[in-house]
C-alpha cells in the first residue's frame, strides 16, 4: 500500500508583510478590509534569480538530511509546478541531476495548481500500486510571486512562495493512501490564469503593457488574473459534494474523520467553507496566516506544520482537500 512517509518544506527568506504592502500602496478602509479578509499576516517571496528549481532542491535536501534518505532509493520524481524554469526541458530532468538522483529513476513535471498536491498523491500512488516504483519523490514547488504585478491589489496579499517534498513508498499496512475524487471544469479557465506566455499568444511588448481595471489594479496579459468572487463560488458549489463522495467512496462517515486540511486558500474561504461543513474548529487546521497561499505545497506544508504541532498523530484519518485554477479539485483520506 501507498503512503506518506515523510514531509519537508523550504520556504525563501525574503518575508513581504502586510506593513510594507500598506507602505507601499498606502493605507485605505478597502484595503484593510481585503487585508483582513485574505486573513495572512506575511508571505514568503522568491529573490529574482531564485527559481523553482531551487526551492525544490532545498526542500529535498532537507527531506533527505531529516530522515536519512540516500537520492539511490529515489526510483520516480513527480514535479508539480505551474512556474517551470523552462518551457523544456522538464524541470524535474534538472532536479534529479542536481540531487544525484539515479539515471535509472523516471522524472516528470505536471502543470496544476492548488489541487496539485492531491492528485501528485494519486499519480504517485498509481505508480507505486502499478510496480513501475516503490519509492516516489513527489515535489510541489511554486513561484506565483514572479508572476504577479506588484500593483495589482487583487492577488499581492494573497500568494507566496514556497516548495514541498514529500516521500511515498509502498508495502506498508496500517499507514495508507485512501481512494481519491478527482474532477475538472475547464469552463472556468478565465477565472484564474495568466493569459501571455504560451504558444496562443505569446509574450510581446504590447502582451507586457499594463493596464488598470476598474479597482485600480493593475497587470499586464503577462501576469496572473484572479476573477475572486467567481473563484470563491466555485469553491462553495463544489466543495461539500467532493467531502460527500469522498468519504463514500472511502467508505468512512463524517465523524470518522479527525483532521481537514484544505488547500490554504484564504482564511475567509475556509472560514465560510468550515461553517457550512460544520467543522469543529479543533479538526480543522489552517497556517495561512504566517505562509500565505503557496498555491500546490499549501497541504503538504500544512501537513507538516499540523505534525510539528501535534495537531495530527499516528493512526489519524485526515482529509485532504485540493481546489482552484483549471477549474480542477480533488480530495482523499490518508492513514497518518
Amino acid at each position: 500500500m501507498a503512503y506518506i512517509h515523510s514531509i519537508q518544506y523550504y520556504l525563501p527568506t525574503k518575508v513581504l508583510t502586510n506593513d510594507e504592502l500598506l507602505n507601499k500602496w498606502g493605507c485605505d478602509a478597502n484595503l484593510d478590509k481585503l487585508l483582513a479578509k485574505v486573513g495572512i499576516e506575511e508571505r514568503y517571496i522568491a529573490d529574482e534569480d531564485e527559481f523553482i528549481s531551487d526551492l525544490a532542491i532545498k526542500a529535498s535536501q532537507k527531506l533527505f538530511d531529516e530522515h536519512s534518505i540516500s537520492p539511490d532509493e529515489i526510483d520516480f520524481i513527480l514535479l508539480c509546478t505551474q512556474s517551470p524554469d523552462y518551457i523544456l526541458p522538464t524541470t524535474a530532468c534538472i532536479i534529479q541531476d542536481r540531487l544525484n538522483i539515479p539515471t535509472k529513476c523516471g522524472a516528470l513535471d505536471f502543470n496544476l495548481g492548488c489541487s496539485g498536491f492531491v492528485y501528485g498523491l494519486a499519480l504517485a500512488k498509481s505508480l507505486i500500486d502499478s510496480q513501475i516504483a516503490n519509492n516516489v519523490l513527489l515535489i510541489t514547488s511554486e513561484t506565483y510571486t514572479k508572476h504577479i504585478n506588484p500593483l495589482d491589489k487583487s492577488t499581492r496579499p494573497i500568494f507566496g512562495d514556497g516548495a514541498a517534498a514529500i516521500l511515498i513508498k509502498g508495502d506498508k499496512e496500517d499507514q495508507g493512501i485512501g481512494q481519491f475524487v478527482l474532477g475538472t471544469d475547464g469552463k472556468g479557465m478565465q477565472n484564474l490564469i495568466i493569459p501571455a506566455g504560451g504558444m496562443k499568444l505569446k509574450k510581446s511588448n504590447e502582451t507586457a503593457e499594463p493596464a488598470k481595471d476598474k479597482y485600480g489594479n493593475e497587470r499586464s496579459l503577462n501576469n496572473l488574473y484572479m476573477n475572486g468572487p467567481e473563484i470563491f463560488k466555485f469553491a462553495v458549489n463544489i466543495i461539500p459534494r467532493l467531502l460527500e463522495d469522498t468519504l463514500a467512496k472511502n467508505d468512512l462517515a463524517f465523524e470518522d474523520i479527525d483532521c481537514f486540511i484544505f488547500h490554504q486558500a484564504s482564511k475567509y474561504l475556509l472560514g465560510v467553507l468550515k461553517k457550512e461543513l460544520k467543522i469543529d474548529e479543533d479538526k480543522f487546521y489552517i497556517n495561512i496566516s504566517s505562509v500565505g497561499n503557496t498555491v500546490s505545497a499549501s497541504i503538504p506544508i500544512a501537513l507538516k506544520q499540523a505534525e510539528e504541532e501535534k495537531r495530527i498523530k499516528k493512526g489519524d484519518n485526515i482529509m485532504l482537500v485540493g481546489f482552484g485554477v483549471g477549474y480542477s479539485w480533488g480530495a482523499t483520506v490518508i492513514k497518518w
